[in-house]
């Protein structure tokens, strides 16, 4: 299995694609977590996620890892973002490429949930009030 993992400022929905594309697979399927507007009724102006970055990157590798373990999957794509982002500007990105959709969709899902729990990624996020929580 091919893997790209990233830890970085700007990153793109069309990198992860292009990365997993291949014409041996008939499954793409790519989850994309983008910043909100809102959380729980309140105004968001924007999120600052940092990172542990070798640490977050080799825990996105033991994912890579347990996918490859699991599933018959050709590609794997897991991009988180890091510094200041907007409301409405991509966050996460995490995109897998298979032979038939089922196993794309079952990877791609365990992939994006197994990293929220365990990747060492913290959010802060500011309010239009001005609080930071």
């Amino acid at each position: 299995m091919d893997v790209l993992l990233k830890i970085e400022t700007d990153i793109t929905i069309q990198e992860a694609l292009d990365f997993i594309h291949s014409p041996a697979c008939g499954g793409e399927v790519v989850f994309t977590g983008k910043v909100r507007n809102d959380t729980k009724g309140r105004a968001v102006d924007k999120l600052f996620y940092e990172a542990y970055k070798e640490m977050a990157l080799s825990e996105m590798q033991k994912i890579a890892d347990d996918v490859a373990r699991q599933w018959d999957i050709k590609k794997l794509a897991m991009l988180h973002a890091v510094g200041d982002k907007l409301p409405g500007e991509v966050a996460v990105v995490v995109a897998v490429s298979s032979v038939h959709r089922g196993i794309a969709f079952d990877a791609c899902e365990y992939a994006i949930d197994t990293l929220k729990a365990t990747v060492p990624i913290w959010k802060k996020e500011f309010f239009s009030d001005g609080e930071v929580v």
